[in-house]
């Protein structure tokens, strides 16, 4: 997701590597903090393939680089947005990386078929806890942390899929009140 979120804020515009690691630690550094150690390795392997290009910023003197898209980053970027990996849609912050540059695709139909997939995943019955196979109910919990745990990302799903089905134009399904 940091190579997506690269790619994503470059095709906004050139940016220089400080500006560029400020935007990518405001989108994910809450839950994931970027370091130089992982930012700066994945700048370099973007750029020996090509993705992206490394150009003597004038602005900042010689020793910074203003780093730019390359017409491959773009077209990787967004190959990247029309097939995120299944992890890419199960995983809270990997796809708040997509989201956050799904507006890139320029076809809506693509746009509304990654939100597909993540409406499809919210729909299907989890839990953090199970018996067996089944996913064990809010409801069904006494422990009072567990059962916080439940209820709260039921309601962020609740919020989310409300969400998507709005974007999608889409009518929310009838379902039961706690579900």
């Amino acid at each position: 997701m940091l190579e997506l979120a690269i790619l994503g804020f470059l095709a906004e515009g050139p940016l220089p590597g400080h500006e560029l690691r400020s935007r990518v630690s405001h989108l994910t550094g809450y839950t994931r903090p970027v370091s130089d150690g992982s930012l700066y390795p994945a700048i370099n392997r973007l750029a020996k393939v090509g993705l992206l290009e490394r150009q003597p910023d004038p602005r900042a003197g010689a020793a910074r680089y203003l780093l730019s898209l390359t017409e491959a980053g773009h077209a990787d970027m967004l190959q990247r947005l029309r097939n995120p990996a299944d992890h890419e849609i199960t995983d809270h912050t990997r796809f708040y990386t997509v989201l956050s540059f799904l507006s890139l695709l320029p076809d809506v139909t693509e746009q509304h078929a990654v939100l597909r997939r993540r409406l499809a995943f919210l729909e299907e019955p989890a839990s953090f806890f199970y018996d067996g196979d089944r996913p064990i109910r809010a409801e069904e919990i006494t422990d009072p942390y567990r059962r916080g745990l439940l209820l709260t990302a039921r309601a962020t799903s609740r919020a989310e899929r409300a969400w998507l089905r709005e974007a999608l134009g889409e009518e929310p399904p009838e379902r039961p009140e706690n579900s």
